[in-house]
């Protein structure tokens, strides 16, 4: 089984994770494959002198000099400089083991998990005969359920979420709910106060006029655009004039909400 995550790029044919999706005594084999990819620019550090990268050395702080790859191991800061050192042969011994099995718990409405509990969404793809996985699918999609459980990546154990999306099986790893921040703890929003009336009614006409179908097609990364253009121009020998972005005009929010609207009525 091959554990390992690629998280930018051409979205690869092969399968990370090999395993079957388990509901009671039911199996069915499954592949994981990386679903999302992240079109990145990657940058190297040089050194502007003569344009060659920089490498980084392992220094220890205390002597100054650089530490050979056998003489480093894993350290926990428990107070400020003090440190307890953990080592790779006792973090194998906890590790959770991985019996290549999603655990289906419960079927539950996918709506019943908030968006901020998504992490990574993978695709899953029959490992074998498909009857098994055509039949899971389809009672998916007729009974408008998703099957919460458990999946072992790596060296981690998520939550995980299975459900059908578009004649496939998906699988989102969702995070723990103390890794997500509940806004009711958060200081700056404890004191917000109440919007007045013609406020509100201007942005609910705003809102109203704004509303409209869902197209993600019609959004694109403007900064990559903009980054591959200034490659370009530069790969031609092209002189780069920069240009500061100008600052956001600040306006009395009423004002601001009337000149909306009516810039909305002018572009119908």
């Amino acid at each position: 089984m091959i554990e390992e995550e690629q998280e930018s790029g051409p979205v690869p044919r092969r399968a990370f994770w090999t395993g079957s999706i388990s509901i009671g005594l039911v199996n069915v084999p499954v592949r994981l494959m990386v679903m999302v990819r992240e079109h990145t620019i990657s940058f190297r550090l040089l050194h502007r002198k003569d344009g060659q990268p920089i490498r980084y050395q392992r220094v220890c702080t205390s002597e100054g000099k650089e530490v050979p790859w056998e003489d480093i191991v894993r350290g926990y800061e428990v107070r400020e400089g003090e440190y307890i050192m953990i080592e790779k042969d006792e973090l194998e011994a906890i590790r959770p083991e991985s019996d290549r099995r999603i655990r289906i718990d419960r079927f539950i409405n996918v709506l019943e998990v908030e968006p901020v509990f998504y992490d990574r969404t993978y695709l899953l793809v029959p490992d074998g005969p498909p009857e098994a996985y055509a039949l899971l699918m389809e009672a998916f999609r007729k009974k408008g359920r998703a099957g919460i459980g458990r999946i072992t990546l790596r060296t981690r154990e998520y939550p995980a979420l299975v459900r059908e999306y578009r004649d496939a099986l998906i699988l989102t790893t969702l995070h723990y709910p103390d890794e997500v921040t509940d806004p009711a703890v958060v200081e700056e929003l404890s004191s917000i106060p109440a919007p007045g009336k013609k406020e509100l009614a201007l942005a609910e006409r705003i809102i109203d006029d704004l509303t409209g179908e869902l197209d993600l097609a019609g959004y694109h990364d403007t900064y990559r655009e903009r980054i591959e253009e200034l490659i370009q121009k530069k790969m031609e020998g092209e002189t780069v004039h920069v240009e500061k972005p100008k600052a956001a005009e600040t306006r009395e929010l009423v004002s601001a909400l009337e000149e909306t609207l009516a810039r909305l009525k002018e572009s119908r």
